[in-house]
């Protein structure tokens, strides 16, 4: 029985592995062709959206009787035009989307650093403050290098964002594989 266990998460800890593994070599691919890789964000974004909408509208028309149908079915109307104009407009849906990226961090940061002084008189308020800096400047970084930056910065991130997931998770792995053997190990009886 103990060794049926034994085996189902060695194979569950595998399977992890390799599925970090793969998440490194797409961030790393998606880091070696930004623009590619933006492109592909910003497609699916447009997917996300546009399917969005018709749950939405689907909701809107199941949940009539209940009010607020017009509401419902406008919102579900935004959000399919707006998934739609971002699929045949790639390019402008690109640039928009960089530039609400640069907007977001730019708010963070100041968010960040307004709640980092507001809770100055606890200890670490400094890494608040921190964070709230490099997010403004980041945030800038993205709104004065735009629209430059809009054709590579957005497939970038989203590599390197699926490249430290991979590698958190072959480190997470790697982990549950060493403890799993010291526990299978006679010195742990």
């Amino acid at each position: 029985m103990t060794s049926n266990i034994s085996n189902d998460i060695n194979k569950n800890i595998n399977g992890s592995l390799v599925i970090g593994v793969l998440l490194i070599v797409l961030g790393i691919i998606a880091i070696a062709i930004p623009t590619v890789s933006t492109i592909f964000a910003e497609t699916w974004f447009a997917l996300i959206l546009i399917s969005s909408g018709f749950a939405k509208l689907v909701y809107a028309t199941q949940t009539r009787q209940q009010g607020g149908f017009l509401w419902k079915l406008l919102l579900s109307g935004l959000y399919i035009a707006t998934g739609v104009m971002l699929f045949v407009y790639p390019r402008t849906g690109i640039l928009t989307l960089t530039l609400l990226l640069g907007s977001f961090l730019l708010t963070e940061g100041i968010f960040e650093l307004i709640l980092a002084f507001r809770i100055r008189p606890q200890q670490n308020w400094t890494w608040v403050l921190g964070d709230g800096i490099i997010t403004l400047i980041l945030g800038a970084m993205v709104w004065f290098q735009w629209p430059f930056n809009a054709p590579w910065l957005l497939g970038t991130l989203v590599g390197v964002s699926v490249l430290f997931t991979g590698v958190s998770r072959v480190m997470l792995s790697w982990n549950a594989r060493t403890a799993l053997d010291q526990s299978d190990s006679p010195t742990s009886a």
